[in-house]
């Protein structure tokens, strides 16, 4: 059996591994220093130039980078432009979305000195179609990210973009949309003192277990059921040199805290409703439950704060108030132990 661990840009192959086998490639990665595009929220204005039309047509798996540049506003008025490579990602969205999802690649040289410094290749979520319904979607999906980034560190930053998308072979821009722009996988493993481990088949027994309840609390409070860390499915585990394993969480579009009009829920499951919360932590990790379930409770105002500062005023405010009240069915839910053993681990994975 062949397994595969990317370390840093390198990927590694484990011939017949085991998971807890595969820490002893591990070593502390070194510090690299911050992008600067994640060191404000505020949102970016730039302008993507790509060929559009092909972008658009690059619907397979292995689709190549296409040239590219990116074009912003300096803190002097002057306009930045640095050249990128782009290429199309996804499964779902692929096949469905007028706007694919895109991959960035920013070599170093060309980013030196920008706001794209040290990028390496973050994913850009797009608005799937050009119509305001889609580019609400993308905004509420901001604001899932940026939850998880006020509950745990091991968690994708992201920055909210105004792109305008041009074809370099018209010149012209074919829409003006919010995008999202999500951190590197490596630089969240990096962060947290570690590296992205490409191997399926996590089980309980392998995943810090405070991580852990955290991960799960989170994807149970925006009601989010399409995701495995086992699978790899939305989801990545960074290995770090003391043995432990760290399930990283992220994709919310069909999460029932935005309610997409596309999303849908695995037969598989009890629930058949997105809206449906499923709790789906595993059984066995049950007591770091109540420290992680304290967290959420300390964090609630916080969490709610973000649907008012001026990220969370782009969205309309009946979807604001549909949002916080989907959340206050969470925190109804855990609000005594008993509630947590009955709404909860009632569903968990044994």
């Amino acid at each position: 059996m062949i397994r595969t661990m990317r370390v840093g840009g390198a990927l590694l192959l484990l011939v017949g591994a085991s998971l807890a086998q595969a820490q002893d490639t591990v070593k502390k990665p070194k510090k690299l220093p911050a992008p600067p595009m994640f060191a404000s929220e505020t949102p970016l204005v730039l302008t993507l130039t790509t060929n559009i039309k092909q972008i658009k047509k690059d619907k397979t798996a292995d689709a190549p980078w296409r040239a590219a540049t990116i074009a912003y506003r300096g803190d002097d008025g002057k306009t930045v432009t640095v050249p990128v490579r782009v290429r199309t990602r996804g499964v779902w969205r692929l096949k469905h979305c007028d706007y694919p999802p895109i991959r960035i690649k920013v070599a170093d040289k060309a980013g030196k000195g920008t706001l794209l410094q040290a990028l390496d290749e973050p994913k850009l979520v797009t608005h799937c179609r050009n119509l305001d319904s889609y580019e609400q979607y993308v905004l509420q999906e901001a604001q899932l990210y940026r939850i998880n980034r006020l509950v745990t560190d091991v968690s994708h930053k992201v920055r909210v973009l105004r792109v305008s998308y041009a074809d370099s072979a018209s010149g012209k821009v074919e829409a003006t949309r919010y995008s999202l722009l999500v951190e590197d996988p490596a630089h969240v493993a990096r962060r947290a003192g570690g590296v992205i481990l490409e191997r399926q088949g996590a089980t309980a027994d392998d995943l810090d277990p405070e991580t852990s309840a955290l991960a799960f609390t989170f994807q149970y409070l925006i009601g989010n059921t399409d995701f495995s860390f086992s699978g790899l499915h939305n989801g990545e585990i960074i290995a770090l040199a003391d043995g432990r394993n760290l399930p990283v969480a992220y994709d919310f579009d069909f999460a029932g805290a935005i309610d997409a009009t596309y999303a849908g829920v695995d037969p598989s499951l009890t629930v058949r409703r997105v809206r449906d919360r499923q709790f789906r932590g595993y059984c066995s990790q049950q007591a770091a439950y109540p420290k992680a379930i304290a967290h959420f409770v300390a964090q609630k105002e916080a969490i709610y704060h973000l649907y008012r500062d001026p990220i969370g005023q782009l969205l309309p405010p009946n979807k604001v108030k549909s949002t916080l009240g989907y959340y206050d069915e969470f925190y109804a839910s855990i609000k005594t132990p008993k509630d947590v053993q009955r709404n909860l681990f009632e569903t968990c994975v044994k």
